[in-house]
C-alpha cells in the first residue's frame, strides 16, 4: 500500500508539474529543430559515448582485452547514472561496474575515475578560458597557460618518488592512494587525445543545438554550451544537475545579449533532451548484461543442486 501510494503520488506531482503553462515555452523552443537535425544531434551524442568508451578500454586494455561492447555498456549506465542521481552520486556506478564485468578493484577504477574527471575539468576549463565572452585577453592566456602547467604537472608529482610510508598511519594511507594515482595518470596511452576528441564533439554539439533553440548563431550560443558544462564539473549537484546546468548557460549568454529569461529556457530545453539521451542508452544498455569476470561463489551441499 505505501509503494503505490507513493506511485500516486509521484505521478500527480509530475501530471501537476505538466500542466504548468511555462512548460509549453520549452515546447516552442522544440519547434524551431527539424527531425533531420534532432537525428544528427542524437547521433553525435552517441559517438561522444563511444569516444569514452575507447578511453576507458585504453586505461584498462590489459583487463578489458577488447571487450568493447562491454566498455560501452559501462559508460552509457554510468552516464545514466550521473544524470539521474543528485549530488554526483553516481559516479558510483563507474568502480562497481568495472569490478563486476571486469573484476577491477574499486580502489583501482576510483583513481583512474578522478583522473578522467581532472582531464575533463581541464580540458573543458581551457575550452572556457578560449570562449568566455567579455574576458581581457592577458586572463584568457593566464588561465589557459595555469590550467596546461597543473595538467603537466599532476601526474609528474605523483610518479615523483616519496617516502610517505613510514611517516605515521594516516600518510602511509595517502601514500599508497597516491601510488594507484600515480597508475591511474600513467596507463592510459591516449587519454588526453580521447578527451579532447570527446569534449570538443560533445560541446560542438550541443552549441549546434543551443543555436536551434535560440534562434541564433553558432558562435553566440557556444559559450553557453561550455558554460552549462563548466556547472556541469561541480562536485555537488542538484537532481539531475537541475539548476546549476541552466545556470552556467544563462550566465555565459548573458554577455552575448541573450536575456536571462531566454537563456534559461533554452538551456532547460537543451539539459532535457541531453537527461532523455542519457536516460534512454542506459536503459538499452541495462538490457543487454554484459559477462561478469569474477568467479561465481560456490554453495553448498543442496544449495549447489
Amino acid at each position: 500500500m505505501k509503494k503505490a501510494f507513493s506511485i500516486i503520488v509521484t505521478l500527480a506531482l509530475l501530471a501537476w508539474l505538466a500542466c504548468d503553462s511555462r512548460w509549453k515555452m520549452v515546447g516552442d523552443a522544440f519547434a524551431s529543430v527539424t527531425p533531420g537535425a534532432f537525428a544528427a544531434v542524437t547521433l553525435s551524442l552517441f559517438v561522444t559515448y563511444v569516444l569514452r568508451a575507447l578511453r576507458v578500454c585504453d586505461e584498462f586494455r590489459d583487463e578489458v582485452n577488447g571487450r568493447f561492447g562491454a566498455c560501452l555498456r559501462v559508460i552509457l549506465i554510468h552516464n545514466a547514472m550521473i544524470n539521474v542521481v543528485p549530488f554526483r552520486g553516481g559516479e558510483t556506478a563507474f568502480p562497481l561496474l568495472l569490478r563486476q564485468v571486469f573484476g577491477i578493484s574499486i580502489v583501482r577504477a576510483s583513481a583512474s575515475l578522478l583522473w578522467f574527471r581532472l582531464q575533463d575539468a581541464f580540458v573543458v576549463g581551457v575550452l572556457a578560458c578560449l570562449v568566455w565572452p567579455g574576458l581581457h585577453p592577458a586572463l584568457r592566456a593566464a588561465g589557459i597557460a595555469a590550467l596546461i602547467a597543473v595538467a603537466w604537472y599532476l601526474p609528474r608529482w605523483a610518479r615523483a618518488p616519496h617516502d610517505w610510508a613510514g611517516r605515521g598511519k594516516i600518510v602511509s594511507k595517502l601514500g599508497k592512494l597516491r601510488d594507484i594515482f600515480t597508475e591511474a595518470t600513467g596507463r592510459s596511452r591516449y587519454g588526453w587525445w580521447w578527451t579532447v576528441a570527446n569534449w570538443t564533439l560533445k560541446l560542438a554539439v550541443q552549441g549546434w543545438l543551443l543555436a536551434m533553440l535560440l534562434g541564433t548563431s553558432f558562435q553566440t550560443a557556444f559559450p553557453g554550451a561550455v558554460g552549462a558544462e563548466a556547472a556541469a564539473i561541480l562536485p555537488v549537484q542538484g537532481v539531475a544537475g537541475f539548476g546549476t546546468y541552466e545556470a552556467g548557460a544563462a550566465a555565459a549568454l548573458l554577455y552575448s545579449d541573450i536575456a536571462m529569461k531566454d537563456g534559461l529556457q533554452a538551456a532547460l530545453a537543451l539539459h532535457l533532451f541531453i537527461l532523455c539521451s542519457a536516460v534512454a542508452t542506459g536503459a538499452i544498455a541495462w538490457l543487454f548484461p554484459s559477462k561478469s569476470t569474477l568467479p561465481e561463489t560456490p554453495a553448498a551441499g543442496p544449495a549447489r543442486k
